[in-house]
């Protein structure tokens, strides 16, 4: 029971992504330029601490 449960909420998330890309797609490339930035951080942090 719990697995069909798991599946229709990857399934509604899944939907809400497209549907968000196809409806904003300029809040959907900065969403994505954000995430890719907070990693250049992460890895300048840990190169820096490496240093």
């Amino acid at each position: 029971m719990l697995n069909w449960i798991k599946k229709l909420l990857l399934l509604l998330v899944a939907a809400f992504v497209i549907w968000y890309l196809v409806t904003r797609p300029e809040a959907a490339a900065e969403a994505v330029r954000a995430f890719f930035g907070a990693f250049e951080s992460f890895v300048r942090f840990f190169t820096t601490l490496a240093g």
